[in-house]
């Protein structure tokens, strides 16, 4: 039976990670992607936010398997995150209509959920305590949370993955040679973490979220206690420093460094703090709305959500 104490970790674990999602989806104008302004024809505001009302059950789960965790009444390898992605995946599916909207959110959030279990059980939070259990989550990790994983990606449908090399998610033998080889889902997101900055995530301990996305969160905020400017600020650094590779896979590395330089044009100009930068920031995102969303930095969103996750569990409150 499950403590009241524990209920009450899991569900706070859960909302914080729902408001984080629900204010990267709100943050606006976020370049090139659906925000509360902007939608795309098939996929829209309205359906970002059901897919976040769909995430709690997800996140609460995975933060109950931290807690358990925590007890050392369960080991790190059998928090199942593969299993919690793939049950979340299903879930943001059957509760809207607009196709994949956060598979790379859930698939960075849920370990960060786990985490927020151990870590909110253990007392007193700290954010460095956070991403140590981050790490040893996502290192435990085995190969049927690879292929859980794998049905996910299925289930969600997204576009622009290209081919891998190897263990190609498209391939149906994929998942035989994961379990036949023993390769856990960690070491699935090693052979992709060169071309997916959400593979590279996991393997490089959230390097993205904590070193650049997280502080300058908190430096914006600061400085304009503005939400809605931080996280759009926050979005164009990432955008700035990293180039999304989800545009590289679709349009190559060259055009994903152009709009990075582009982003960090934008952000010289001061973005939503000057006139000039409202104004390069909506031509920005002008410019990013292509009919096919070719130029759609749907990565940069996610990790934007990340860091997001870490503002609101680590007590920030809009």
């Amino acid at each position: 039976m499950i403590a009241k104490a524990e209920i009450d970790v899991a569900e706070h674990v859960a909302r914080c990670l729902q408001l984080a999602t629900l204010l990267e989806v709100s943050a606006y104008p976020k370049p090139g992607n659906v925000h509360r302004t902007a939608d795309f024809k098939e996929t829209r505001y309205e359906h970002f936010l059901a897919s976040a009302c769909a995430l709690a059950p997800g996140f609460r789960n995975a933060a109950q398997k931290g807690i358990l965790v925590a007890q050392e009444k369960i080991g790190p390898d059998e928090l199942e995150i593969g299993k919690i992605i793939k049950n979340t995946v299903e879930q943001v599916r059957s509760w809207q209509s607009g196709g994949n909207t956060l598979l790379g959110t859930i698939i960075l959030l849920t370990p960060i959920a786990s985490a927020a279990g151990i870590a909110l059980t253990e007392k007193p939070f700290f954010i460095s305590k956070l991403r140590k259990n981050i790490k040893l989550i996502v290192e435990a990790t085995t190969p049927i949370d690879a292929v859980n994983v794998y049905d996910a990606i299925s289930i969600a449908k997204p576009g622009g993955l290209g081919k891998a090399p190897r263990l190609d998610v498209a391939d149906n033998t994929s998942k035989q040679k994961i379990l036949k080889d023993n390769v856990s889902l960690f070491n699935v997101f090693k052979i992709s973490s060169s071309w997916d900055s959400i593979s590279s995530e996991w393997v490089n301990n959230y390097s993205i979220t904590f070193n650049l996305g997280y502080p300058h969160f908190v430096e914006t905020l600061e400085k304009t206690n503005d939400v809605n400017i931080a996280t759009v600020h926050t979005f164009l650094k990432i955008l700035s420093e990293v180039p999304d590779t989800f545009l590289a896979r679709k349009l190559g590395s060259a055009k994903a460094k152009e709009i990075s330089i582009q982003a960090q044009q934008v952000l010289n100009t001061g973005a939503l703090t000057t006139r000039e930068g409202k104004e390069k920031l909506s031509q920005f995102d002008d410019k990013l709305r292509d009919p096919k969303h070719r130029l759609n930095p749907g990565t940069t969103a996610d990790l934007t959500a990340a860091v997001l996750a870490v503002a609101v569990l680590n007590g920030y409150r809009p």
